[in-house]
């Protein structure tokens, strides 16, 4: 079985991504589950798993950081309220 591709992960919605993450951290849980009682045949399993959670949640954060960056104000001026300045001389220790 080959690795996923990330791209795969940025066609899913946001909801998907959600469900997709919920989905991975459960069956790594059930992964640890099986390996301490000696029942898990495939330890492959964990590497394929822990990539797919990776890439699920670079997505997100990906997705994030661009929600986030298009709220930002653009500059200072943008957070300085009207009626205030910044001080004429610099302060002296």
């Amino acid at each position: 079985m080959a690795l996923p591709k990330i791209s795969e992960a940025r066609d899913l919605s946001d909801a998907e991504l959600s469900e997709q993450i919920l989905a991975i951290k459960k069956q790594l849980f059930q992964l640890r589950l099986q390996q301490a009682t000696r029942q898990l045949d495939k330890p492959h399993q964990f590497k394929h798993a822990k990539h797919r959670l990776a890439q699920l949640l670079t997505v997100e954060y990906e997705r994030q950081a661009v929600a986030n960056s298009a709220a930002a104000p653009e500059s200072v001026a943008d957070v300085i309220p009207e009626g205030l300045s910044e001080p004429e001389t610099p302060l002296q220790e």
